[in-house]
């Protein structure tokens, strides 16, 4: 079989979806698949073009995936219209690529979804070489931009919104990462009979509760006995981690008490400059750290946050849950009741305590519950859902018997 990847993220970004990009495509090479990527210049989620690419089209070979590379825009400073323009510099860039591309007939083009505007181009490439095409929704960007107030409601609200449903129902298949997002799938027109439930993993052998932290916790500068409360991932305005601020102001007396926020992303300077007005003395700002030192940092902490604003949690699943339940961690994460993570909470009580959004008293009054219990033993809840639920040898041979039986 003959796969085609096609996304704006790809390895070697640490995080999200270029993350899960570059493990799919690998595990498909190594079970002996022809493996190809279309993708763009790792950025994310620095919003800088890594070091050691040229912002241009370029070809190479990795771990078995040949891997072609697209320019695109790149803002230094993240706004609506800045964003769609980067989103549509890279559909321009990958639709030329793609052109060079036909006679490469793939079995299956499978094109993950952000961004939307590379859609019409996958969906033209497939006719044109008898490629299966399948939209992988990791993001309803759309719903995303009107949950966060980014786009107002209006005739381009209602075209956009249309023009996603003619789309979508035009792909042979569409896969997303939970159920609910399936039925959103569903409820935007596309047939129940192709939609496919694809979701993000963890490697449950390498992130387990048995790591131990304490090496990089000292190298960090705390002391043996403090306790740390750890957000790791995107620094974006989607997440609204002002109130992670607002927590550690309020329990700054308790000189045992450390936050910790790891990552990159278009808010973090903003988060920065915040944490020093308030004089935030209890507040640690830490880059991206290696995979290999990921299991390390999440054993280190004894509470996980997973922050998001307000109509976030359903277009937007956060795809740094999935290690934190599986090294066991206890985890606060803001979701409304009805979204997939407050069912998921309503099934497997105890498997993380669920607040809702955007609720800074909330949030710190959650965390001094959470600190107040033995929080040395890992959460045998969470680990036995990722040991079930969330094992990548699982999901992918799980997918790769979907995406056959698409072909045949």
């Amino acid at each position: 079989m003959k796969f085609l990847l096609y996304s704006i993220n790809h390895s070697p970004e640490l995080t999200g979806i270029g993350k899960y990009n570059g493990e799919l495509a690998a595990d498909f090479a190594s079970r002996g698949i022809d493996t190809h990527i279309v993708t763009a210049l790792p950025y994310y989620p620095e919003w800088a073009v890594h070091k050691g690419y040229k912002n241009w089209w370029s070809k190479q070979q990795d771990k078995g995936v040949t891997v072609y590379r697209c320019p695109l825009y790149v803002p230094k400073r993240v706004t609506t219209l800045k964003r769609l323009l980067h989103l549509f510099s890279f559909a321009l860039s990958s639709g030329l690529r793609l052109l060079t591309l036909l006679k490469l007939k793939p079995d299956v083009l499978f094109i993950v979804q952000p961004t939307l505007f590379c859609a019409p181009t996958a969906l033209l490439y497939c006719k044109l070489t008898g490629a299966k095409s399948v939209l992988h929704i990791q993001d309803f960007e759309i719903d995303a931009m009107f949950g966060l107030g980014m786009m107002k409601q209006g005739l381009i609200a209602r075209l956009a919104k249309k023009t996603e449903s003619w789309l979508m129902r035009r792909f042979d298949a569409v896969s997303t990462i939970s159920y609910s997002m399936m039925e959103n799938a569903k409820n935007k027109g596309v047939d129940e009979g192709k939609l496919c439930l694809f979701p993000n993993w963890a490697d449950i052998d390498f992130v387990t509760p048995v790591v131990d932290g304490a090496v990089l916790k000292k190298e960090w500068g705390f002391a043996a006995d403090d306790k740390v409360v750890l957000y790791a991932g995107n620094m974006g305005k989607k997440q609204g981690l002002e109130i992670v601020l607002n927590a550690a102001e309020s329990l700054i007396t308790d000189s045992k008490l450390h936050f910790v926020m790891v990552g990159a992303g278009v808010h973090v300077d903003a988060l920065k400059a915040d944490a020093v007005a308030r004089g935030l003395s209890n507040v640690y700002f830490k880059p991206l750290q290696p995979w290999e030192r990921v299991p390390e940092m999440l054993a280190m902490a004894d509470v996980h946050l997973v922050i998001q604003k307000c109509g976030a949690a359903d277009a937007v699943l956060p795809s740094k849950l999935t290690n934190i339940l599986s090294a066991g961690g206890h985890a606060i994460v803001t979701a409304e009741n009805n979204t997939e993570l407050g069912l998921l909470d309503e099934r497997f009580p105890g498997i993380y305590s669920r607040i809702e959004p955007e609720n800074s008293e909330l949030l710190m009054s959650t965390l001094q519950l959470l600190l107040k219990k033995d929080l040395s033993k890992p959460n045998k809840i969470a680990r036995d859902y990722a040991v079930e639920y969330l094992s990548r040898d699982k999901i992918l041979s799980r997918f790769e018997r979907d995406i056959e039986e698409l072909c045949s």
